[in-house]
């Protein structure tokens, strides 16, 4: 491997992966040298001299040192397989798989190959709205978590003029709006409120009706009794993401994310200040975020992790386990929901 520039094949060239070679390309150490994406339909070179392919096998047989994926989530287990495999880094967008069986097999596969670094793509993470208050909490100042309160939603599966419909199919995504768009909710409530362990639900697809879920409300409880309230949902008609975090002495109220659609309203961050003489009217600080600085940063982790060899931890194989360990306790929660699919709690 050359300890200058690192070789980065994308497979899933779509708009994700477009967007994530915008970033690979800015990186001193990084260059995308190939790519695939089944629309290709054959193999040939982009107007800027990159070769494409139209499968993964012919991606994996080019000279690389990671491998970025972007594909559906049927397939995402199998190509991170493959590419540890074939002894390259990998980064691969969330989710990890269909199911915990898929990111299992993932991390058995990765434990054979401790020189390779694995890393999921879950870019919440990286906004600095989230990070802010993740450094406030961390500092004690406001006391501990008590509970947590995240609505995530969009009014429908498919996004708007998209002629891709495999999130709406449950033999290709695996579930709907929860494992699509909710897994990044359930890893930031895992991220501020730790492990939940006492899991209710209810899951329903009554409105899209198609076989993955269109709403997901879980009330989820810790073993150190933070309680949580989550709401993942497709039938959300103004675009939301609001995570409320409530602890001894104030409150972390993150409303509004960044995002490529524009749609989630401004990104903000309301630090309050609860005191005893506030009569529930409490100090409130509020800071606005005008730049998303999170698929650069996220990726520059990344690339940081390959080449001091430093360890995984945003996004590792184990917390992408456990954020799909919580996904299918929520779907299992439902007994009517997971009798009518067969799922079995993690």
């Amino acid at each position: 491997m050359n300890a200058q520039v690192l070789t980065v094949g994308i497979a899933g060239y779509g708009v994700v992966g477009k967007r994530r070679r915008e970033f690979i390309d800015k990186h001193p150490a990084l260059r995308t040298v190939a790519v695939c994406d089944r629309t290709f339909g054959g193999s040939g070179t982009l107007p800027d001299g990159v070769p494409y392919f139209a499968t993964y096998h012919e991606l994996l047989g080019q000279p690389l040192d990671i491998l970025f994926i972007c594909m559906t989530n049927d397939i995402a287990a199998e190509v991170t397989i493959a590419g540890l495999q074939r002894g390259l880094h990998v980064f691969c967008e969330k989710p990890p798989g269909r199911t915990v069986a898929d990111v299992n097999a993932v991390k058995a596969e990765w434990q054979r190959h401790p020189g390779l670094q694995l890393k999921y793509g879950f870019n919440h993470r990286y906004h600095d709205s989230v990070r802010d208050a993740l450094a406030l909490m961390h500092s004690g100042k406001l006391g501990r978590v008590l509970n947590l309160r995240g609505v995530y939603g969009k009014s429908q599966i498919v996004s708007y003029g998209s002629k891709s419909i495999w999130r709406t199919q449950r033999e290709v995504a695996g579930g709907g709006i929860l494992l699509d768009q909710g897994i990044h909710m359930v890893d930031l409530i895992r991220l501020f409120g730790g492990e939940f362990e006492e899991v209710y639900s209810f899951v329903s697809n009554d409105y899209w009706g198609y076989d993955v879920e269109d709403n997901a409300a879980a009330l989820m409880r810790s073993k150190t009794g933070v309680v949580a309230l989550l709401h993942s949902t497709a039938t959300q008609w103004r675009h939301r993401f609001s995570l409320d975090v409530t602890l001894e002495k104030g409150a972390l109220i993150l409303s509004g994310i960044l995002s490529g659609s524009k749609s989630y309203g401004a990104e903000t961050l309301t630090v309050v200040w609860a005191a005893a003489d506030d009569l529930g009217d409490p100090m409130e600080q509020v800071t606005r975020y005008n730049r998303d600085p999170s698929w650069d940063d996220e990726i520059r982790e990344f690339a940081d992790c390959i080449l001091a060899g430093k360890p995984v931890i945003n996004g590792s194989v184990d917390e992408a386990l456990r954020t799909m360990e919580l996904v299918y306790r929520i779907y299992a929660a439902d007994k009517q929901w997971s009798d009518r699919w067969g799922i079995a709690p993690p």
